[in-house]
């Protein structure tokens, strides 16, 4: 049985396209260098994926069973972003006309897992 926790953002203020585009680089890596490569990144969506990602590894390491697990034998199992409501908002424009202003949000999912160490190798 593979030790694994989950961690949810909900309604952030970035669009799911421009969140998938960060989440894309750190999906699937070991947590210590995906929140160090999010860290260093300019993108306005890197902090709350590195913020989840960082819960994520908390509620690992508060499990029972996590006593002994050493951080760097952790990695990303599944990461997604779903598209969260839409503010609707309205703006001005010309002959008395008014267009719509979408500002999206998305919702993070994170799940990190601890790779399996065979037990033979550790007699």
């Amino acid at each position: 049985m593979t030790l694994e926790a989950k961690a949810v953002a909900r309604w952030v203020r970035v669009s799911p396209r421009k969140m998938r585009l960060v989440v894309d680089m750190v999906r699937g890596q070991n947590v210590r260098s995906a929140v160090n490569q999010l860290h260093f990144s300019t993108k306005r969506a890197a902090e709350p994926v590195e913020k989840t990602i960082r819960s994520a590894l908390s509620n690992l390491m508060t499990m029972d069973e996590a006593t002994k697990l050493d951080p760097t034998d952790v990695f990303i199992k599944e990461i997604r972003v779903d598209e969260g409501p839409t503010l609707r908002r309205w703006r001005a424009r010309a002959m008395g006309r008014a267009t719509r202003i979408r500002k999206r949000t998305s919702h993070l999912t994170v799940v990190v897992a601890a790779r399996q160490v065979s037990e033979d190798t550790n007699k």
